[in-house]
């Protein structure tokens, strides 16, 4: 590690950070907007729309994230329109992050009691109004712990962004490596692990957290 700018590594890795932070959060809203409509088709009581989703859901869940990025990004083109790496990145993590997103919808919705929807209908309230205002609120505090912990995956998924040329913390830190290649080592990417370390850190704290709390008030 002799001759290193650890410093320089650093500053170059973290300039990376931004664009590692903007993939994340941008895919992963995707996820949580289009897991919705995917996880009411997955629960559809019309079995070929059903099965036609869980066919959808289950390839997008079984191709390796680096291929469909980059099916997006060499194969995809509108025209004369293609789309950039970042796009690429960002629309194929979201895809990715909406099947997955979508399956914890699923299975939080499955863990509310049946009567629940009973005793609303009971009440005289309406199926929009029974989902909305019964049946989602205590399905999203179930799903809570597995979205944070989704999260958590999502962002060091998000490296390999690095691969189709987004300037993302692992891309910068292979670009100091090639160009310090007698000196720099495994330095950069050690400096970008301890930066997602330290990113994701929270994030693992905040999904054990809710997870505890939820079990006891499940006790309870």
């Amino acid at each position: 590690m002799t001759g290193v700018d650890i410093g320089g590594a650093m500053l170059l890795v973290l300039m990376g950070l931004p664009m590692t932070l903007l993939v994340t959060a941008l895919a992963y809203l995707i996820g949580l907007v289009l897991g919705i409509p995917l996880m009411l088709g997955l629960r559809s009581r019309i079995t070929p729309f059903r099965l036609l989703l869980r066919f959808v859901v289950d390839i997008i869940r079984g191709v390796p994230p680096i291929v469909w990025l980059f099916l997006i990004y060499f194969g995809v083109q509108v025209g004369t329109i293609r789309f950039d790496s970042l796009s690429a990145a960002i629309v194929g993590l979201g895809l990715i992050s909406s099947a997955y997103l979508a399956e914890i919808y699923r299975g939080a919705f499955a863990t509310v009691p049946r009567g629940q929807s009973e005793a609303a209908a009971a009440l005289g309230f309406g199926s929009v109004t029974t989902f909305a205002r019964v049946l989602v609120p205590q399905a999203f505090r179930t799903a809570l712990p597995s979205m944070a912990t989704f999260l958590l995956s999502l962002l060091k998924d998000s490296s390999i962004a690095s691969t189709i040329g987004v300037a993302d913390m692992v891309f910068q830190a292979t670009m100091f490596a090639r160009q310090n290649p007698a000196v720099a080592g495994i330095v950069p990417f050690v400096l970008a692990a301890a930066v997602y370390l330290v990113v994701s850190l929270p994030i693992a704290i905040t999904a054990r957290r809710l997870d505890t709390k939820l079990r006891k008030e499940a006790i309870a």
